[in-house]
């Protein structure tokens, strides 16, 4: 059996080629347990590799064909059959023949003539060892099992949460929906084009990039807080308005942690959520806002962010201008190499434009999600 029952004798399996041997083994251990025999090698193997296997193999070296030391070897090479112990009962009393047993892998070395009662203390032993690593291993398993499931739950909650974050955001902001998804794949794309450069290697982990994509979402969540005048105005600002447009990558950083300080903790994974919303509009030239940051003061996060997000700014139609296309796209991209954008990533985005392209293809703004847009507008507008 592959799990201890209680209520159940434990099953040995003897092998031993001698038919003495084996009515004597059997007689010695039918009260206490049920017994199996076989006479060679190959019906020992088929036994331990059966729907029932048994719980401890006693197991002669001397036999014809096939001997116990090659025996005991392939049933430590199957993981079938790997796990069930092996005690070696033989007449070589030699100590190099110990050593060799428990160097292939046996639990214990008898040797004849047997002493009943010792024979019979160490297979007790043998199976309470037994049973108990059947016990580990099962818990081992369940607890691997419940820390997947637990792992699965938790990234959920974390994708649940971004998702409601976001989709909060385009209650307000008439020009994201479609724009979140591309710049969550842009971004990804181009974390994963950077992961082996070497100034970003160290940054770039497999874990981080899945945090990257996770959080782009929440870049523009700081809008729910920029008044519709502003916000939906299809012109160009006017006085303060475009001061006012600014303070949505602060609002967004202070939303997201004013969401930790209720729950008392800091979320490792919202981290690149916050800097992501409050440094995308940094330039590297220091003429962004809202702390003028540099070169490589702009955190990692917000330099790839203000990648994608320019450039589906740039290709995407709007309720106020047309789209532009691609290659008018790029040629503005790379005016912004060295004032705009950090040059490695700008090169790196010239060599995966295609892969831009296609992802913009992919998540392209409908005729249907215009006239949404237009609707909201008109009606955000005239309230």
């Amino acid at each position: 059996m592959n799990e201890f029952d209680i209520t159940e004798k434990p099953t040995i399996l003897v092998v031993d080629d001698t038919p003495d041997n084996l009515i004597m083994m059997s007689s010695l251990l039918k009260t206490d347990y049920k017994v199996k025999i076989a006479n060679g090698g190959e019906k020992a193997l088929r036994i331990a590799a059966s729907e029932s296997p048994p719980d401890l193999i006693l197991l002669d070296i001397m036999m014809p064909d096939m001997d116990g030391y090659e025996v005991c070897q392939r049933l430590k090479q199957e993981p079938a059959t790997m796990n069930i112990p092996v005690i070696f009962l033989t007449a070589k009393n030699d100590m190099a023949d110990e050593k060799k047993g428990l160097e292939f892998g046996a639990v214990d070395y008898i040797t004849k003539p047997i002493s009943p009662p010792i024979v019979l203390a160490r297979v007790r032993i043998h199976l309470a060892l037994r049973a108990m690593d059947v016990f580990l291993r099962n818990q081992n398993e369940f607890l691997e099992l419940e820390v997947a499931k637990r792992t699965k739950e938790i990234i959920a909650i974390q994708d649940v949460t971004i998702l409601a974050m976001a989709s909060l955001a385009e209650t307000r902001d008439s020009d994201t929906g479609n724009h979140i998804r591309r710049t969550q794949f842009y971004v990804k794309a181009l974390a994963e084009k950077l992961r082996d450069h070497p100034r970003f290697s160290a940054f770039l982990t497999e874990a981080n990039i899945s945090m990257l994509f996770k959080s782009a979402p929440l870049h523009d969540i700081g809008k729910v807080g920029i008044p519709d005048r502003i916000l939906l105005k299809p012109g160009r600002f006017e006085g303060d308005e475009f001061e006012i447009m600014k303070t949505h990558t602060t609002l967004g950083r202070d939303a997201i942690e004013h969401a930790e300080k209720v729950l008392g903790i800091s979320v490792d994974f919202l981290i690149f959520a916050k800097t992501i919303a409050l440094s995308h509009q940094e330039k590297w030239d220091g003429s962004g806002y809202p702390h003028g940051l540099s070169g490589d003061d702009i955190p990692i996060a917000a330099r790839l962010m203000a990648v994608a997000d320019v450039y589906d700014a740039l290709i995407s139609r709007r309720v106020y201008k047309e789209s532009m296309p691609h290659e008018q796209a790029v040629l503005i991209m790379i005016q912004g190499r060295n004032s705009h954008f950090d040059p490695d990533m700008l090169d790196a985005f010239l060599s995966i434009q295609e892969e831009f392209k296609t992802i913009a293809m992919r998540f392209s703004d409908t005729d249907a999600d215009m006239k949404a847009k237009q609707f909201y507008l008109a009606q955000a507008i005239a309230a």
